[in-house]
């Protein structure tokens, strides 16, 4: 299947000079969604990962079915003040200020073996935010997999080291 026939690209958005991919078209289209979703599952199989995680909110879409499929428990990364435990956050930048982003204190054990699932890899600095969140609770990021990549940006670049992978990559 060629995923890109079912990601929506819209020229324009957020704003001018922005050409926005759009998943909800996978997530809408069964085979489309099931697709990726299996594509995935099937990268991680062998990886024995214990815990997937996936940061807010279509890292959640796509990777609670990926954790299902495998075999692995699934952990939210949400913004900070949304998880009702105790937590640890990480801020990170963004075009116009910073953000945070956190996990609970106690949703990763060390040692357990984790891969990361987001729906798009662009600067990194979300993507780098959840590694380190991770790792900071103990937990060896065995892989980093998304459904689409924006290579021209070099997000890539923050995660040097990680296995990484894509489904579909777009130059800009």
């Amino acid at each position: 299947m060629d995923l890109k026939e079912n990601i929506r690209v819209i020229e324009g958005f957020p704003k001018e000079g922005i050409s926005f991919k759009d998943v909800t078209t996978v997530l809408k289209d069964a085979k489309a969604f099931k697709y990726s979703v299996d594509k995935i599952a099937d990268y991680l199989k062998d990886k024995n990962i214990d815990i997937v995680v996936g940061p807010e909110a279509r890292g959640f879409l796509f990777g609670a079915p990926v954790a299902y499929a495998i075999d692995a428990g699934f952990v939210p990364v949400r913004k900070k003040g949304k998880l009702p435990s105790d937590t640890m956050g990480v801020e990170y930048s963004l075009e116009y200020g910073t953000d945070t982003l956190e996990m609970h204190k106690d949703a990763i054990k060390p040692g357990q073996r984790v891969a990361i699932v987001d729906d798009l890899l662009a600067t990194g600095g979300t993507i780098e935010s959840v590694v380190k969140l991770v790792e900071q609770l103990g937990g060896e990021v065995v892989s980093v997999d998304f459904i689409i990549e924006l290579t021209e940006l070099n997000g890539k670049d923050k995660l040097k080291g990680y296995d990484v992978m894509s489904l579909v990559k777009y130059d800009l």
